[in-house]
C-alpha cells in the first residue's frame, strides 16, 4: 500500500476527527470555492464530480482552479458517460498537463446503457491511460449500504478485483464511500473489509450541513438508507422536516467508533447545503473539539 501516492497526509495520525478532510464539488462551485479557500487547510483534496450537464472544458478548468488554490483535485470520471477512447484519453492528458491532476476517482455512472466503448470503471483502468498519463492513485467507490445492481458478495469481488488491477498497474487505490446517516453500518462494513485484506485507505462520505428536506431528496436519489431509526441516530426526526441538520452526531459517532484496526480512514464531506457552509461547519466542528 503507497500511502503518500494517494496524499502525504496520510502518513501522519489525524489530529481529530475532521484533520485530513476532503471536499466534493462540481464546476459550477468554482466561485464558492474561491469564498472559501481561505478557511480551507492547504493541500486538501477536492472531489470534481462527473455531471452529464458539464462539458469536459468546465471540469478541466475546475481542476485547475483547485491546484491554483492550493488544493489537491481529484476528478471524477463516469465510465458510462465517456462517449470515445478519445475522450477519455484527452480529459485524463489535459486534467494533468492543465491542473496537476495526480489521481482519479472512478464510477461506472447512471446511465443504463454506456454512450461509449465503457461500461465499468474497470475498463477504465484497463485502458492503461492513467498510469500512462502519470496518475498515481485511483479512487473506487465503496458502498457500506449496498449497491443497487450488486449483492453483498459481488461488491466485495469487485472491490479486491479493482484494488489488484490498480496495484498490477504500479498506482495506489482509494476508496471512497458513498454518503450515509448511519456511523454503525460503516463500522461493520470497515471490519469486513479489513477482514477480508483490503488495505487501502477509505474516505467515508459525509453530508454537509443541509436543509432536511435537501438531504432526504439526495438520499433517495442515491438509495442511501434513511430510516426513521437510522435518522434520529443521526439527529433527524421525521416528523419533522423543516429546518436544517449537520452531521454532529455521526461524525461523533465515527470519533468514539473508529480505532487502528479500522486502518487508514478519513472524511469525505459531500457539500449539499453548499460548499462554503459546509467549510464552515468543519471548522467550527474542528474548534470545538481540540
Amino acid at each position: 500500500m503507497t500511502i503518500p501516492a494517494i496524499h502525504p497526509n496520510w502518513g501522519r495520525a489525524p489530529e481529530g476527527m475532521t484533520d485530513g478532510y476532503s471536499l466534493e464539488m462540481t464546476a459550477k462551485d468554482r466561485p464558492a470555492l474561491a469564498e472559501a479557500a481561505a478557511r480551507i487547510a492547504p493541500e486538501t483534496p477536492v472531489a470534481i464530480t462527473f455531471l452529464p450537464g458539464e462539458s469536459m472544458d468546465a471540469r478541466i478548468e475546475a481542476a485547475a482552479d483547485v491546484r491554483r488554490l492550493g488544493f489537491e483535485p481529484m476528478p471524477h470520471l463516469s465510465a458510462r458517460r465517456i462517449t470515445s477512447h478519445d475522450e477519455l484519453e484527452q480529459t485524463i492528458r489535459r486534467t494533468v498537463a492543465e491542473a496537476g491532476a495526480r489521481r482519479a476517482f472512478l464510477v461506472a455512472g447512471d446511465p443504463p446503457v454506456p454512450a461509449g466503448p465503457f461500461a465499468d470503471t474497470m475498463a477504465l483502468i484497463q485502458t492503461g491511460l492513467f498510469e500512462a498519463n502519470g496518475i498515481q492513485a485511483i479512487g473506487i467507490a465503496g458502498h457500506p449500504e449496498g449497491h443497487p445492481a450488486m449483492d453483498e458478495a459481488q461488491c466485495w469481488e469487485a472491490l479486491e478485483t479493482k484494488q489488484a488491477e490498480i496495484a498490477r498497474r504500479g498506482m495506489a487505490t482509494l476508496i471512497v464511500t458513498q454518503f450515509g446517516f448511519d456511523a454503525d453500518a460503516f463500522i461493520d462494513w470497515l471490519e469486513k473489509l479489513r477482514a477480508r485484506g483490503i488495505d487501502a485507505p477509505v474516505r467515508i462520505g459525509v453530508p454537509g450541513p443541509a436543509g432536511i428536506k435537501t438531504l432526504m431528496r439526495f438520499a433517495a436519489h442515491c438509495g442511501v438508507g434513511a430510516s426513521t431509526a437510522v435518522l434520529s441516530k443521526y439527529g433527524i426526526s421525521i416528523t419533522k422536516l423543516l429546518g436544517t441538520a449537520g452531521p454532529d452526531k455521526l461524525v461523533d459517532r465515527f470519533a468514539e467508533r473508529l480505532g487502528p484496526q479500522h486502518g487508514p480512514v478519513r472524511l469525505h464531506f459531500y457539500p449539499f447545503g453548499g460548499l462554503v457552509r459546509t467549510v464552515e461547519w468543519i471548522n467550527d466542528y474542528e474548534a470545538r473539539h481540540k
